[in-house]
């Protein structure tokens, strides 16, 4: 049995793609699962000019797809309010917070507030700060801010911002979204390391070759060139997504299974993470860049994309721990646009073993696969004897995929994350010290490149990137398990 979770949410960008796509879905999720009933309250507020009634039927407009009971779903609605408001004016806020204060008063929601911030950037130092010194935080029970990415865009934006929101929110107040991290079998890697002990005992370089992390997407720039050009693949999703997945791989047991313990975890790897200098960048990260194949135009050709832009389209590099875990094995990541496939997956390589099956070949590497998406999945080969009269060995596979119905009532990934803000569990969320890290790292990168003292790879659009990704991998003896 499940039970009620009192919160009010106020969503800054209420009336943007983000809130009317994922947020009011995800919330209407949790109130038909019944965490939230009758003791909550949701205010929206942008620049807008809305009524409250105007407000609330984009709200139902948002969450037709998923109404099998109108009556349900108009009582859900009720709860929501809303106040047009200019979050960069510290004038703007009097009217939000007497919006918030009618509806806590309305629907019984003593404290606990949660402030989403589903805004530009730019805006959300600002609306700390305002939300501190304007009065809009509760006096009871928590508050709470959930913050999209990107997180900075550098280290040293990065930094300013924290600075920014700890002047208003203790670090233990910030949940800073990766919504990879709310992704169903991202969150199976923990009961897969640490539950099996077969597996457990053989995370480590003793039996692991190497671990690879894809990130692989079959569009290209779209109408994002404005923010693709001065991002890339690199900042895009290496340094938060892929590096938050490893992060996960590489750390420790945690001593619990507690947020505090899961993140101190967590922190211990980075802290591990070796950071390049120009010399191990070009040694071990691969930029690409799109070609034109066919029906693709090149990226440099897209509109709005500069003629003699050099930005990465594609990533891939090997990241290195010193920690007594990992000595010596190597974890790649990569990604990229315009591949051969969609997909996000974990691979890791085990070592072969060494035992000669007679006069037959020996055994061969072994791979764990987590697909993350499009579609859910966790394969196994394992050596066993082919079916011949000798005795060779052959790899089999073993496969799990979640059933239709296994699928279908799996949390989306923002569902889950605004239950845990309201349940005030940051495991799937990005702490200050590996965002941190992760801009360290991927600084140390971007610098090189906005150099331009590393090579440029042209792929074609179709393919699984340049050859010299291939070419990174070989050096170790190694090679991607998706071709």
């Amino acid at each position: 049995m499940v039970s009620e979770i009192k919160t009010l949410v106020t969503f800054f960008g209420a009336t943007g793609d983000l809130a009317k796509r994922m947020l009011y879905p995800s919330v209407f999720n949790l109130y038909k699962k019944g965490y939230l009933q009758n003791n909550f309250a949701i205010v929206g507020t942008s620049r807008q000019e809305l009524s409250t009634e105007e407000y609330q039927e984009m709200v139902r407009q948002s969450i037709q797809a998923g109404i099998t009971d109108q009556d349900q779903a108009e009582a859900f609605i009720e709860h929501f309010s809303y106040n047009a408001s200019d979050v960069t004016e510290a004038a703007g806020y009097a009217g939000l917070r007497e919006t918030i204060e009618a509806a806590a008063k309305k629907f019984g929601v003593e404290g606990n507030r949660i402030f989403y911030m589903s805004v530009a950037p730019r805006f959300f130092g600002t609306i700390a700060q305002y939300l501190k010194s304007e009065g809009l935080l509760a006096d009871k029970g928590f508050n709470r801010l959930m913050i999209e990415k990107p997180f900075g865009s550098s280290y040293a934006t990065a930094e300013k911002l924290q600075n920014e929101l700890e002047n208003a929110f203790e670090d233990d107040q910030l949940y800073r979204i990766d919504h990879f991290l709310g992704k169903e079998m991202v969150l199976n890697i923990a009961p897969l390391r640490f539950g099996n002990p077969l597996i457990a005992n053989a995370w480590n370089k003793d039996y692991i070759k190497n671990i690879q992390v894809t990130l692989a997407e079959t569009l290209g720039v779209e109408e994002r060139a404005g923010y693709y050009d001065t991002a890339g693949a690199l900042l895009d999703m290496i340094q938060n997504h892929a590096m938050q997945i490893v992060g996960w791989l590489a750390m420790e047991e945690p001593a619990s299974f507690s947020d505090k313990d899961i993140r101190a975890a967590k922190n211990a790897a980075f802290s591990a993470l070796k950071i390049y200098d120009e010399a191990e960048v070009n040694r071990y990260f691969v930029r690409g860049q799109y070609g034109a194949n066919g029906e693709y135009a090149a990226y440099n050709k897209e509109p709005d994309v500069p003629a003699d832009s050099k930005n990465n389209t594609y990533i891939a590099g090997e990241l290195q721990f010193d920690m007594p875990r990992w000595q010596g094995v190597p974890f790649y990541v990569r990604s990229g646009k315009r591949m051969t496939t969609k997909t996000t997956r974990i691979d890791v390589v085990f070592k072969a073993g060494t035992f000669a099956m007679g006069a037959q070949q020996e055994p061969q590497e072994t791979v764990l696969s987590i697909i993350v998406s499009p579609e859910a999945g966790i394969q196994m080969s394992l050596n066993a004897k082919d079916v011949t009269d000798t005795f060779s060995t052959h790899l089999i596979n073993l496969d799990w995929k979640p059933t239709a119905q296994e699928a279908a009532e799996t949390p989306a990934p923002y569902e889950r994350m605004i239950h845990d803000a309201m349940d005030g569990d940051g495991s799937n969320f990005a702490d200050w010290h590996g965002v941190a890290t992760a801009w360290k790292f991927t600084d140390a990168i971007s610098d090189v490149y906005a150099a331009d003292k590393a090579p440029l790879e042209i792929y074609p659009a179709g393919s699984m990137g340049p050859e010299a990704a291939d070419e990174l991998l070989a050096k170790n003896g190694d090679n991607w398990i998706l071709k």
